[in-house]
């Protein structure tokens, strides 16, 4: 029989035979390792590192140019935003969002030699996945905009159809900036569309509900019609009137969405000019190129900024200015003379003493809308001046880039003084809203280049 091998306890000896062996101490066990939970690390920075390259493709920084969009336009058409605006704001941003992801993957084989860090060439992200994010953001932005109405949609077709020539086709051509600037002045009047169409359109700072009466009337036939038919259903259903008040409706909704677009017109072409400065500068800004391009972008932010600091003129304005004549104006002179001077009558100026109080204009009380129009204006002049001269006087790749940078930023207050400026009401709010992504435009960008 063999012998059963007992393990002694720790400090005890064995006896074993006669001689009796020397006692010994067994071997000491080595503690078995703690078994570490799995990390977190391992498994959230694949995650990380996805998402880190989906927001570079995406240029997520450069997002919050765009709701300034809908709400000038939204502001050009003397309203305030209304859900038809989220919409449209939504419908932009998966527009916009669309075209840079289409951007990059149109250009990767030159970003494989010129940025080999962006998402695509340093393999990140599949070609496939961001032409099928491309593809589905285009949906979901035209599915946003038939949500806010048939107007909206009209001015969504084109905007998207120009978003994807220009990634596609005419980027390296000399009508790529003009494309560019068409489809940031499309942008806007996507806003417009979706606010006018809604029914309210100001004809100026009162907000005034403009082509609305024929509207009024078709819904009024409507309601007569189904009157007519809780009392008499057989004679009402034989009645036209109720194709007729459809079709009316229709069409007066139509057309006040277009008196809609025509009053956002100029903000939209003041937009586009800002966007077509910057995107010549932006087309050397890998390669450095010539200080002609921003030279001429400090040029158009100069027009711009004297332009947005004026109040806009309404379309009614001029419209009952023109309707005047000199006479009417000669009879309006003469009222306000006989009324300043029967003011003066009624109030002689007070006496101290001898001396009277010198003569001189009141004061007049503060503009709050034109200190935030001069504000907004200082703010977008100074965001894009410097970087631009810099990109002048010496046009090389880190000074251009840094002033496309500060044209991309300088967006959110030019679409602040254009709201600002349009006086309606609730611009005020609107404006500032508008200014307050800013900030958060430029945390952003601190993580992730915009461009």
């Amino acid at each position: 029989m063999r012998a059963s091998k007992a393990v002694a306890p720790e400090g005890l000896s064995k006896a074993g035979g006669a001689g009796g062996t020397t006692a010994t101490t067994p071997p000491l066990k080595e503690p078995s390792p703690l078994t570490a939970p799995p990390s977190r690390t391992h498994t959230s920075r694949p995650d990380r590192a996805r998402a880190r390259a989906w927001a570079e493709l995406l240029r997520l920084p450069a997002l919050f140019t765009v709701p300034g969009d809908a709400l000038a336009g939204a502001a050009a058409v003397s309203a305030r935003p209304t859900p038809r605006t989220l919409l449209a704001i939504a419908s932009s941003l998966c527009l916009y969002e669309a075209g840079m992801a289409l951007n990059d993957w149109a250009d990767r084989d030159v970003d494989a030699v010129e940025r080999p860090h962006r998402p695509l060439p340093s393999g990140r992200i599949r070609p496939a996945a961001a032409l099928g994010a491309a593809c589905a953001l285009t949906g979901a932005g035209l599915s946003l905009a038939a949500c806010a109405g048939r107007p909206a949609l009209t001015v969504a077709v084109p905007l998207a159809a120009t978003v994807w020539a220009y990634d596609l086709a005419l980027k390296n051509t000399p009508a790529g900036p003009f494309a560019m600037a068409t489809a940031r002045g499309l942008d806007l009047l996507l806003g417009a569309a979706a606010t006018a169409g809604a029914g309210v359109v100001g004809t100026g700072p009162s907000g005034s509900r403009a082509g609305m009466d024929g509207v009024g009337r078709k819904l009024g036939a409507c309601r007569a019609w189904a009157t007519a038919v809780a009392d008499e259903p057989r004679a009402a259903l034989g009645a036209a009137t109720v194709p007729g008040a459809v079709d009316g409706t229709h069409r007066a909704l139509t057309s006040t969405a277009l008196l809609g677009i025509r009053q956002a017109l100029p903000s939209a072409a003041l937009l586009g000019a800002h966007t077509l400065a910057l995107t010549t500068v932006s087309r050397r800004e890998a390669q450095g190129g010539s200080p002609l391009a921003p030279f001429a972008a400090l040029a158009v932010t100069a027009a711009l900024t004297r332009t947005v600091t004026r109040q806009r003129s309404l379309p009614t304005d001029r419209i009952a200015g023109s309707r005047r004549g000199t006479g009417s104006r000669r009879q309006a002179n003469l009222a306000n003379l006989a009324a300043a001077a029967m003011s003066r009558l009624s109030h002689p100026p007070r006496q101290t003493g001898d001396h009277m109080a010198p003569p001189g204009p009141s004061p007049e009380p503060l503009d709050t809308h034109a200190a935030l129009r001069l504000a907004l204006a200082g703010a977008y002049a100074a965001t894009t001046a410097r970087p631009y001269l810099h990109a002048t006087l010496n046009p090389s790749p880190p000074l251009t880039q840094r002033a496309v940078t500060a044209g991309i930023r300088a967006t959110i207050p030019l679409q602040a003084a254009l709201t600002a400026r349009s006086g309606a009401k609730g611009a005020t709010v609107t404006a500032l809203l508008t200014t307050a992504l800013a900030p958060l435009a430029g945390r952003f960008a601190r993580k992730v280049s915009v461009t």
